[in-house]
């Protein structure tokens, strides 16, 4: 990324004057898919691709929003903000500035530009880091730096819960808000509890392969997932005082699955309370070294998210098994909300441009 270019072309764009620089990271979880709202425990971390932005304080009301991913340039009244379908990618920084503004923090008018290096629609929680990032430059340019960083996680998980429409759980806020190097976070998304573990692979490393295909998840089947799980809640909480799915161990949901009668809703559940334990698993194996365990829990928890979760598609299906039949690939799963996007594989760190190559193709045989 070139910030002075991006600067330059700031100054080009809103004219001289001081500005400030800002970066927001993206993210990868590792395990623990589609459970962030299922009460569940995860295992994410921060990754260095992420969004940039140059702003400057305008000392009015006015809010000016570009970037040079996109198209949409917006200008709003801070005081007058709701979310409009043309205003698209804006939406997302326009809710945070909302809700801080609604949870009592100063708020102020500003000339933003942004640029990001994630893969736009590709799993890597591009509109988290985005959230974030306006967070922090509400914090540093109009509350001196001082609202804690769970605050404006949550602050931003709301903005795209209730402005942008996005039923998310915490975890890509959490993972990109509280983020550290070379760390991932194992985060307990029902108490907000967490530890930090050393990302240490060994002699392997983790590749993030994008299928290209760009997912748009306030239009997919995302919100419909949750409706499903939900539906599965107050079925089960009849028979077990639970608060969320992932309340129950694998062997209470054996019990009490004959409970939910249509087979989809069964199967959203049992997904839910298998991958959390396999989060427990996964931890526990990165705490103690053993790498290939993680790989094969990998290797479980894309076979649930395909086969009882169905949030995949053939592209991801298709890349994860090419990836999962490299000899030194010890598994391979897909990473975020799915429908397109992204997987992971922990890889050999000697072999990853072979692990490139065989890919490849693999993806041309296709």
């Amino acid at each position: 990324m070139n910030i002075e270019k991006l600067k330059s072309e700031f100054l080009d764009l809103y004219g001289q004057g001081d500005t400030r620089i800002f970066f927001s990271p993206s993210r990868i979880n590792l395990i623990g898919e589609h459970i962030d709202y299922n009460g569940g425990k995860v295992l994410p971390g921060a990754i260095e691709i992420g969004t940039y932005a140059v702003v400057r304080a305008t000392g009015d009301n006015r809010l000016l929003l570009a970037s040079q991913n996109m198209e949409a340039r917006v200008e709003v009244d801070i005081l007058d903000l709701k979310h409009e379908e043309d205003h698209d990618w804006a939406n997302y920084p326009k809710g945070v500035v909302y809700f801080m503004k609604e949870a009592g923090y100063k708020v102020g008018g500003m000339e933003i530009l942004i640029e990001g290096n994630i893969p736009n629609g590709a799993g890597l929680s591009s509109s988290a880091s985005l959230e974030l990032l306006m967070a922090k430059m509400v914090s540093v340019l109009f509350n001196e730096g001082r609202i804690p960083r769970i605050e404006l996680v949550k602050l931003s998980q709301k903005a795209e819960n209730d402005f942008v429409g996005v039923k998310c759980g915490i975890m890509d806020q959490f993972a990109i808000g509280m983020g550290k190097k070379n760390k991932a976070i194992l985060l307990d998304t029902n108490t907000l509890d967490y530890e930090y573990i050393d990302m240490d692979l060994k002699v392997s490393i983790i590749v993030i392969m994008n299928t290209n295909k760009r997912r748009e998840l306030s239009d997919s089947k995302y919100n419909e997932r949750r409706e499903e799980c939900e539906v599965a809640l107050r079925i089960l909480r009849q028979h077990r005082d639970i608060q969320y799915l992932c309340d129950l161990s694998p062997e209470d949901f054996e019990e009490v699955k004959g409970y939910i009668k249509e087979e989809n809703i069964r199967s959203r559940a049992q997904h839910a309370v298998y991958e959390n334990h396999r989060v427990a698993e996964a931890s526990s194996a990165l705490k103690e070294g053993d790498i290939p365990k993680i790989g094969k829990l990998l290797i479980q928890s894309h076979s649930s998210l395909r086969d009882l979760y169905e949030v995949t598609g053939k592209e991801l299906d298709a890349m994860v098994a090419a990836a999962n039949a490299f000899p030194f690939c010890l598994g391979a799963r897909m990473t975020g909300a799915g429908f397109g996007g992204c997987a992971i594989a922990i890889v050999k760190k000697d072999k990853v441009e072979e692990f490139i190559q065989f890919v490849d193709r693999q993806d041309e045989d296709e």
